[in-house]
């Protein structure tokens, strides 16, 4: 009898991810899944989930389980006060279970569910959780292979006290933030087949059950939209609504639906960068030492990777959310580094680096809308520092609804931050978008630097009160002088003439103003080549070799900018590579990211597998704040420490950009390929355009390229020192070559 119960629960176990890939039409690449053998012992260790709204971590006990959760608007700010993104509450469920064994814990990145299954001497157990965006709910399933084995108690806790109130099948917590009087509500239903449940005034109690599902959702006042003052009614009825129409519906076409919303993003790339199957074997935490101690040789972990941080985008950033924060949506800490909020000198449009180049467009929505209200709340705010004539400023650090921490005026922020517009339309084409949302939000940008440059002394056009983010020419972290023509604010007014200039033109509107930025832009102080061959990050050549500061602000030209290229600005280049190299290896998770990218916009394919090396380490496991260590937890979040999101979204941009970019006016194929990557195959990525591309490459060299144009025209291809000029109609499919001869 034990052997036959053995036998059920092993097809049992397996069956939800192999019925999840086909149902999905799945490809055989590397495997997709953060796994585990043992439950996670602390946060750093708990896994993932999320739809852009509704977050948890998840930690898999097996005699009591924690699931911990947050919403994206429970914050202890206001339009007038930074405060803190803060932990929602969370679910406990704890069950008489004893002598485990076989335990098995599992993300699976290609279908966002979570699964935990283990033995005991009579029975096999399952869990599957997901968040699903389609349903605006967290579900939880427990099933055995044995009837009548499920027994548990299951809390709803709240992280501030709310009161609870539990009513036969449901528990809800009502509060309210004695910071700011955000209302929120969470609620949770439970469903049982067979057996018998009951409750007290603090618990659910489920007995002899052959399974039991919860069903999570959750909300606060607040409200996206600056003119209704960022608040409506606490949207109890919706949830109650939301809650009944979830746990009355069946949980396989809850999954579905949930597999059709995540897989119709998610599956848009496909990346197999050679096969490590023995690897596949070992855990993910044990498979990161493994990586660290064999001096990178794991390409399988790389690619997994690379997908994680699609999939934490997408799980953190949808449609009519907000946009992802310094630890995208999770967060169990009430005072949480940086406030866990937007930081616009790096970290909040590192974490949208990869939105359009790895097809995921749409995620990308929630930044652009959080962009227009920073503006509209700059221009209402009644800061003295903040106050201007035209455009609109932000400080370095802000809130969702637009409040600054006034550590320090992020003066080029605005201009940064309206680059995401112009890569919107840059990527997908959308005249609409650029003419009614981009143009006009660009421009006002532009017109406040034209009346803030003046000439200096060269009659050379430069920012007056300049900055490099976080420190001064002296390794003073602590410098806040203005230092006229710095590099850092340079290239971001450059790349802000030179993106509106071009939508001037492609919309044909404000001809003359357009010539007038042209010739200003022109007249600009530019890139400056040092006295050991760097890129000064300065207008004094005062650079020095030994500084290692973790911001590399000075080369925003080369990355996200695009005035510096090795085959356009090949001297500018190479100072860069000379200033990149004095940077050196050893930095905070995020700045090792921006490397990866410079490194391959630089074609410097092997200084950037060196980066990832360095990147794909193990964590110290301080939580407090370190300037240089960075390396990944062992849930694979990103260090600096410490965790913050942005690492992980800028390694998957920076890995995009060794095997594909397109901003210099070209296709270029493979153009920062290091020898550890000796062949692969990636599938689905956008180019500047709204092509869609897929690569594949064996001995170091591209053997085929498939193109997919939306737009008819011709295109400039690259790979290697070939370039070719190729015509095609949008709509149809192209196949070239190596040398990128069109095989149709």
């Amino acid at each position: 009898m034990m052997k036959k119960e053995h036998f059920r629960w092993l097809a049992f176990f397996t069956f939800l991810p192999f019925i999840a890939g086909i149902a999905l039409g799945q490809s055989k690449q590397e495997t997709q899944a953060l796994w585990y053998d043992t439950a996670a012992k602390n946060w750093l260790e708990a896994l993932p989930l999320g739809n852009g709204t509704l977050g948890a971590m998840v930690f898999g006990g097996i005699q009591q389980e924690v699931i911990q959760f947050n919403e994206s608007s429970l914050v202890s700010g206001s339009p007038n006060t930074m405060g803190y993104y803060q932990p929602f509450g969370s679910i406990k469920i704890t069950q008489p279970i004893s002598g485990a064994i076989h335990y098995h814990r599992r993300l699976c990145l290609d279908s966002a569910v979570q699964t935990v299954s283990f033995q005991t001497a009579t029975t096999g157990y399952k869990r599957e959780y997901f968040i699903s965006y389609p349903d605006k709910a967290m579900v939880v399933r427990y099933t055995s292979n044995t009837k009548n084995a499920l027994n548990g108690t299951i809390e709803l806790n709240d992280a501030h006290n709310a009161q609870i109130v539990v009513n036969g099948r449901s528990i809800m917590a009502t509060g309210t933030l004695k910071e700011n009087n955000m209302q929120y509500q969470s609620r949770l239903w439970v469903n049982a087949s067979g057996g018998t449940m009951s409750s007290d005034g603090h618990s659910i109690q489920v007995s002899n059950a052959d399974e039991f599902t919860l069903y999570v959702v959750a909300a606060t006042a607040f409200d996206t939209d600056i003119n209704k003052g960022f608040t409506r009614d606490l949207p109890t009825k919706s949830l109650e609504n939301q809650l009944n129409q979830v746990a009355n519906t069946p949980f396989p076409q809850l999954l579905q639906r949930h597999l059709t919303d995540f897989g119709a993003l998610y599956h848009r790339v496909q990346f197999r960068l050679g096969s490590t199957p023995q690897l596949d074997t070992l855990p993910t935490n044990k498979r990161l030492v493994a990586y660290h101690s064999n001096g990178g040789t794991d390409n399988g972990l790389e690619a997994l990777l690379y997908q994680y941080g699609r999939y934490l985008l997408i799980a953190s950033s949808r449609t009519g959310g907000l946009p992802a924060n310094l630890q995208g949506i999770w967060n169990n800490e009430y005072k949480p580094a940086w406030y866990a909020q937007y930081t616009t000198n790096i970290n909040v449009e590192m974490n949208y680096w990869l939105a359009e180049q790895t097809n995921l467009s749409e995620c990308h929505f929630p930044l652009l809308h959080w962009i227009e209200t920073l503006a509209a709340a700059s221009k209402q705010s009644k800061d003295a520092a903040l106050q201007t004539q035209k455009g609109w400023l932000c400080y370095s650090t802000n809130n969702l609804f637009g409040a600054p921490s006034t550590w320090r005026l992020h003066r080029p922020g605005a201009a940064w931050l309206t680059q995401h517009f112009w890569e919107h339309y840059a990527f997908t084409q959308d005249k609409s978008f650029l003419s009614q949302r981009a143009y006009p939000l660009l421009k006002e940008i532009v017109e406040y630097w034209e009346g803030h440059l003046v000439p200096n002394k060269a009659g050379r056009f430069i920012s007056p009160d300049g900055w490099s983010p976080e420190h001064g020419p002296n390794l003073n972290e602590t410098d806040k002088s203005p230092y006229p023509g710095a590099s850092y604010d340079q290239q971001i007014v450059y790349d802000l003439f030179t993106n509106y200039i071009e939508v001037a033109t492609i919309l044909q509107r404000d001809t003359d103003y357009c010539k007038k930025i042209t010739q200003l832009r022109n007249q600009m102080l530019p890139p400056q080549i040092g006295k050991w061959g760097q890129l000064q990050e300065w207008m004094e050549d005062v650079d020095r070799q030994d500084d290692h500061h973790r911001h590399n602000s000075h080369l925003f030209a080369v990355h996200p900018g695009r005035q510096i290229n090795p085959i356009l600005t090949p001297e500018l280049a190479k100072a860069a590579v000379v200033s990149l190299d004095a940077r050196g290896n050893k930095s905070t998770g995020w700045s090792t990211a921006w490397k990866i990218n410079i490194y391959a916009r630089l074609m410097q394919g092997n200084k950037a597998h060196d980066q990832i090396k360095a990147l794909i380490k193990p964590a110290p496991e301080s939580k407090g704040i370190s300037t240089y260590s960075g390396g990944l937890y062992p849930n694979l979040f990103d260090a600096h420490p410490p965790f913050q999101i942005d690492g992980n979204f800028g390694y998957t941009s920076g890995v995009t950009e060794m095997l594909l970019q397109s901003q210099a006016g070209f296709i270029h194929f493979l153009p920062a390929l290091p020898n550890g990557w000796k062949e692969g195959t990636i599938k689905g990525l956008k180019a500047r355009g709204n092509l869609t591309v897929d690569i594949y490459w064996k001995n170091s060299q591209l053997t085929k390229a498939i193109v997919k144009p939306t737009i008819s025209g011709k295109y400039i291809f690259r790979v290697g020192d070939t370039t070719k000029t190729i015509a095609m109609v949008s709509g149809r499919k192209y196949e070239l070559d190596g040398a990128l001869n069109d095989r149709n």
